[in-house]
């Protein structure tokens, strides 16, 4: 299960193999009294499947699946000195891992993740909108791979171009190097970047310079 994967996009790679029933494990990773039973702090699991190597057999149910993915994400994140972490950060676990799953999509390299956990902190503590394409991207149905000015404005608390602060929750499983991130950004006074188109991204302080790099990019 690859980082930055959502529930329905982990479900399509089980029915692949032959593991699940689509809908079924969306369903089940939807349930809230599962959900409750495995003391996760959300009404979806999303997030909370932790991406990592799986060996299952086949005839292994939905919900052994969904246990044995969630256990992993305890093991490596409650279980881990991560937890002493989210203590003091003044962020909740969820909210640490809904940050997390911003920096998974943003970026797929390592040496940036912390860069973008830096411009998503800043953009915070300053009352400003996170404004992130992964999110409304989130609440598109059967997304094309464009994003268009008009998707800037769909009514979701997920939209991060409307609304202040996280969205709800996860838009995806963070990797254990995006949740360190969202923990431990670097110090910088950024607030906005573009891609390079090249995997890496150009960092602004103020938006004139975000603007000429958008131009240039």
């Amino acid at each position: 299960i690859p980082e930055g994967y959502r529930i329905s996009e982990i479900a399509e790679l089980l029915t692949e193999h032959n593991l699940t029933d689509k809908d079924k494990f969306i369903g089940e990773s939807k349930n809230i009294e599962l959900i409750n039973s495995l003391n996760i702090p959300s009404d979806s699991l999303e997030g909370y499947l932790f991406p990592e190597t799986y060996h299952f057999s086949k005839n292994t149910s939905e919900r052994k699946i969904i246990h044995t993915m969630v256990n992993t994400f305890k093991k490596l994140v409650i279980k881990h000195e991560l937890m002493a972490q989210v203590q003091e950060s003044g962020f909740s676990l969820h909210e640490i891992i809904t940050l997390a799953s911003l920096i998974e999509k943003e970026t797929g390299m390592n040496e940036e993740r912390k860069h973008i956990s830096s411009v998503f902190h800043n953009r915070l503590r300053k009352n400003m909108r996170l404004q992130t394409d992964p999110t409304v991207i989130y609440v598109i149905d059967g997304f094309d791979g464009n994003i268009r000015k008009k998707d800037l404005n769909i009514d979701s608390p997920y939209n991060t171009y409307r609304y202040k602060g996280l969205p709800p929750g996860p838009i995806a499983s963070p990797g254990l190097k995006s949740i360190t991130a969202a923990l431990n950004p670097i110090k910088t006074n950024h607030l906005y970047f573009v891609s390079r188109k090249d995997g890496s991204h150009h960092f602004s302080s103020s938006l004139e310079e975000h603007n000429h790099a958008v131009r240039k990019y």
